[in-house]
Formats: structure tokens, sequence, C-alpha cells
């Protein structure tokens, strides 16, 4: 993402809720059309708008009181990965079956680098009411600069750069203290990790979960190996691992679709599993029960996950009040015959 996408000539939504003198979040509403703003405050933000020249085409077309009647699912990925990647599929069906019956449209969005302020101007321009936005990488300013349009948003997975837009997210450290704790209890002691990247959340978070469960029981906490969510990369990591550490007797791999990877090169190297060495995955997907053998893997709820995004940007849209800044889905452990 560039950083041009942060910078957006003209007032900002800061400026207008100070000349109102109201604050940012009744600005939104008042933009977004939102109900149970009085009407004192909502005619200081019309007169603000006017008096700034505050005009996104997404403004003007809510304060007219247009709907496009569809939302933006953005994914922060290049598209041959969202393409083939199980998870990016399980969120796609359960936003679209939250969509379901609501003559709502789904506009399907994958990063542009080149074109990030073409992006931005695309989402607010009134072609959709709200956007979803996952995958995010480091500090990536897209979901602030929306947010600070007054277009509404919802993330996917908790955003490093922080703000006051709402997120949801799995469980990602206690899934990943599990899976540790499993390994633990099934005798293993050098037990190693392949991340995921470490400018993602979901990553890091994982990755804390790995080494909480380790320092538990005052194992080393040195085995680790970062890698894209591939089974390409998953491959790769898994190589590094054992030029490190022959002897490992288990891994914690961040996603299902690495640890397809992971057990192709233990197996060609000629280690049974999980007899030599024990593999446990994340997400559950449709991969982890076909694998040879089955794998462990802690489950998150895919759909559920697109379904709940969905829900709280619909619910903000039809100006329901006291919503949950963040939502946390639960995660669990699902026993195969590779761990």
């Amino acid at each position: 993402m560039t950083e041009g996408r942060s910078r957006r000539p003209g007032p900002r939504i800061e400026e207008v809720a100070r000349v109102a003198g109201v604050s940012k979040s009744t600005v939104s509403r008042v933009i977004n059309g939102e109900k149970y703003v009085s009407e004192r405050s909502r005619q200081a933000v019309h007169r603000a708008i006017a008096l700034l020249g505050y005009s996104p085409n997404h403004a003007a077309r809510t304060l007219a009181g247009s709907k496009a009647n569809a939302i933006a699912l953005v994914v922060s990925e290049q598209g041959s990965r969202v393409l083939t990647d199980p998870f990016f599929a399980g969120v796609l069906r359960g936003v679209h079956a939250e969509l379901a019956g609501r003559h709502v449209q789904l506009l399907l969005m994958m990063n542009q680098p080149s074109d990030g302020a073409g992006q931005v101007a695309y989402l607010t321009g009134g072609h959709v009411d709200g956007a979803l936005v996952v995958s995010l990488h480091g500090e990536d300013p897209l979901p602030r600069t929306l947010h600070e349009t007054g277009l509404p948003i919802v993330v996917g997975g908790r955003p490093l750069a922080g703000g006051s837009f709402p997120f949801v997210d799995s469980d990602n450290f206690n899934g990943a203290l599990e899976a540790v704790r499993h390994l633990i209890s099934l005798g293993r002691e050098k037990i190693a990790t392949i991340a995921g990247p470490a400018d993602m959340a979901v990553g890091m978070d994982r990755l804390s979960g790995w080494r909480c469960g380790l320092a538990e029981h005052g194992l080393a906490v040195k085995l680790v190996v970062h890698s894209d969510f591939t089974p390409e990369a998953g491959a790769l990591a898994m190589e590094r691992l054992l030029h490190i550490a022959p002897d490992l007797d288990a891994v914690f791999v961040a996603a299902d679709i690495m640890a397809l990877g992971a057990m192709m090169v233990l197996q060609a190297r000629g280690y049974q599993i999980p007899d030599d060495v024990a593999v446990v995955g994340f997400d559950d997907s449709v991969v982890a029960a076909t694998a040879v053998p089955p794998l462990t893997t802690v489950r998150q709820d895919v759909e559920q996950f697109g379904r709940t995004m969905t829900w709280r940007l619909l619910a903000e849209l039809a100006g329901e009040e006291k919503l949950p800044l963040s939502i946390l889905l639960p995660t669990s452990l699902v026993r195969r015959a590779s761990a």
C-alpha cells in the first residue's frame, strides 16, 4: 500500500467536527444518515461541511439520502493468493450467506499497490455503502483513511495500526496456546513453529501463543521460522527448521495450508508423522481432513468470521447503537492423526 493513500486534499472529518462543535463520531453518523443524532447537531454538521467545502463523494451522496445498496470486500493480497487460499473462500462464503435475502450487492476488490489512491477514491465515490477490509499487513493506512472519510468499515483481524474502527478477529493467541499444550501432553519437548508473516497481527498472535505454551513448561523458545501463507513457503520453512534442528519432535504451523508443505518435506526426508514429528496446523480448513495423515489443527470458524464482519457492518449501516468495537471469536483444537 502506498503512502499516497493516507493523504487526501481538502479538509478532514476532524476539522468538520471542530467547526461544528461535535465529536468526530457524530459527524460520521450525520454523513452516513444514521439515526439518534439531534437536529441541532445535524444542522451544525451540515453548516460546517458547507463552510469548509468538505465534500467527498460518499458524504455528498449520503447527505442526499441515496444508497448504493452494495458493500465491498477489500482483500489486501494479490489475486493469485486470494483465489487459491481456502481461508478467503471461507470468508467469502460467510459474507455471501449473511447478505442472502438483503438485496445488497457485494463487490470484491483485491490489492492494487500501484493505485492505492484510486482504490480509496472508488470506495468513497458512492459505489458502496461500506467496506469489509481483511488481511492487512503492517500499519496499512487504508482502514484509517476510509474511516476518516466517513465510510463505515469493519476490519477482519486486529489492525496493527490501531484506530477506533471496529474489527472482528479469532482468538489466535489461545488457539495457538492450546495447540502447544496438546503437543506437550504428548511428551514432545523440542517443539518448533512455522509462524505467519511478521507484519500481520494473526502471525504475531499465534506466535505469542506458541511462546507462552513453551514458557509455561520451561521449554526452549527458539525454533522459529516465519513464512507466508502458502504450501511452498511452508515447505521452505520446514527445510530451514530441519537444518537448524534435525532432532525436533513437533512443529506448530500457523496455517493448514503451510502445514501441507511442511508435511511433504518431513515425509520426503524420511520422518514419520506423528511418530518422529507431530504436526499441528491452524484453521481447520478443507485441506486438513484430507491431508495424509489427517491434520490435527486449531479450528476457527472462517465462515462465521465472514458472517460476523458482515453483520457488524450492516448493523452500523442500519443505525444500531451500542455496537461492540471489537468481536473475538472462539477457537478449538481438532485432534486427528498428525498429533
